[in-house]
């Protein structure tokens, strides 16, 4: 635990107040302050009693008044305030298992933290969580908060996750449940393994939790190339995938009969490997699992057909372009490439990357490397400007998955790189490279140094 104040911020609450860098909060209107999840807390108020103390340990109270909600204005050594806690699990589908060695070190580390389930959106498995911990959501309202549920089967859960003490977790979603505290939750699903009746007892199960399970993703596992002595896995086949759609998706018709909402989706991946059409944009509803690529694609085409329809009329000059991604979007974006171009006039190109770094089983856009680019694009014919999907890069860096840069990328191809959000309105914006279409943007409260926190060995 870390509650000295590495800094305050200028003309802050705090600052005013005559809070000085180098001391250690220990208390907001006598609440103990632990981590970042009592801070935030705690501070939220609009009358705050400050407990200080210095290097010696002497204690002094400060009173501040701000706006409620408005920021203190601290900052601590790190953004948790205590050390990130480590995932305690050895699953039999995790992504960081199957990682070449050579990468940088946080690419290995698997977190399984509760503040950033809550504060980042990470899933967690509800393994390692400690009684105090437990009863600190449910005192706080912690929610929602996203939880890898993978099976409600306690036995199984305690095979598949590699942890002897993984069955207890779903008592302790019932307890989340019965307390109100909202939850997002996950399911990777292997062939033979937690599908079929497995999957079955797991939606029955998550359904009588309706109070608290707000939404499931079913995702299939992600396999590599570097599986050499785990658990052996394999991907789904065609006829595979599709029998779990159809259950997902009658189950689903059936949560939104009885209870007004779907509760139950499988990801886009799904729908790639049963070669079946994306559903509509009205079964996504409030598309709530994008994170997991639940609708993600099918959102894409709607905001782009959005921003056509908002730039009728407009005459803009396209310069040639191409653009690059995996092989599960490549289809889509290859269409709407077409479309923007009949439209607006221009030549654009899009090729798909076959990942060769982690293994061809491997389609989305976000693990294809700076190398995987060079060795398929050099000699083609990119255009006057290359289009790539800003999640390649290293959160707020210009360097790939694997460490080559974004400028490596473009030396060896000869063309300025652009990237682009997950967002049909800026997709059209750099297609036209106009800014007319742009769609407005959430506020990002992530921290910039800390990579291992975006990253969820489970998703």
């Amino acid at each position: 635990m870390s509650t000295k104040i590495a800094s305050v911020d200028a003309r802050s609450p705090a600052e005013r107040a005559g809070v000085r860098p180098g001391e250690e909060l220990r208390a907001v209107n006598g609440n103990p302050i632990v981590d970042v999840l009592d801070y935030k807390f705690y501070t939220y108020d609009t009358r705050l009693t400050l407990t200080l103390a210095d290097e010696s340990g002497r204690e002094r109270k400060l009173r501040v008044r701000k706006r409620e909600g408005q920021e203190l204005g601290l900052n601590f050594e790190t953004y948790l305030m205590d050390k990130c806690h480590r995932c305690a699990n050895s699953c039999i589908f995790c992504f960081v298992d199957q990682m070449p060695a050579g990468l940088r070190d946080t690419l290995y580390f698997k977190d399984d933290d509760e503040r950033l389930s809550f504060l980042m959106g990470n899933y967690i498995t509800l393994t390692n969580l400690s009684q105090r911990e437990i009863q600190r959501i449910i005192d706080l309202r912690i929610s929602p908060i996203n939880v890898s549920v993978h099976t409600t089967d306690p036995e199984l859960r305690v095979k598949m996750m590699g942890n002897r003490f993984a069955g207890r977790s779903i008592d302790i979603m019932r307890r989340f449940a019965e307390a109100g505290i909202q939850m997002n939750c996950q399911i990777v699903a292997c062939p033979g393994v937690n599908d079929g009746p497995a999957l079955e007892r797991s939606m029955n199960d998550l359904t009588a939790m309706r109070n608290g399970v707000a939404s499931v993703a079913i995702v299939p596992v992600g396999l590599t190339k570097y599986r050499e002595g785990l658990y052996p896995l394999r991907t789904y086949t065609q006829a595979e995938a599709a029998a779990v759609l159809d259950m997902v998706e009658a189950y689903g018709d059936q949560c939104l009969a009885e209870f007004g909402r779907r509760m139950f989706w499988c990801s886009d991946e799904f729908y790639l490997l049963a070669k079946r059409e994306l559903p509509s944009d009205e079964f996504y509803e409030d598309y709530c699992q994008l994170e997991n690529g639940v609708g993600m694609l099918r959102l894409l085409q709607v905001e782009f057909h959005g921003a056509m329809q908002m730039m009728e009329g407009e005459e803009v000059t396209v310069r040639p372009f191409s653009m690059a991604t995996g092989r599960a979007a490549a289809p889509l974006l290859t269409q709407l490439a077409a479309e923007a171009t009949a439209q607006f006039g221009g030549e654009g190109q899009v090729y798909e990357i076959r990942n060769d770094f982690f293994g061809p089983e491997i389609t989305v856009a976000g693990l294809v490397t700076g190398r995987d680019l060079i060795a398929q694009l050099k000699g083609k014919e990119l255009g006057e400007r290359l289009l790539l999907p800003d999640c390649m890069l290293r959160y707020h860096q210009n360097v790939f998955l694997d460490d080559v840069t974004v400028e490596q990328v473009e030396e060896a191809l000869g063309v300025p790189v652009t990237f682009v959000a997950q967002d049909g309105f800026k997709l059209l914006d750099a297609i036209l490279e106009t800014d007319s279409a742009e769609a407005p943007e959430e506020e990002d409260f992530f921290p910039e140094d800390d990579e291992y926190f975006r990253y969820n060995p489970d998703r």
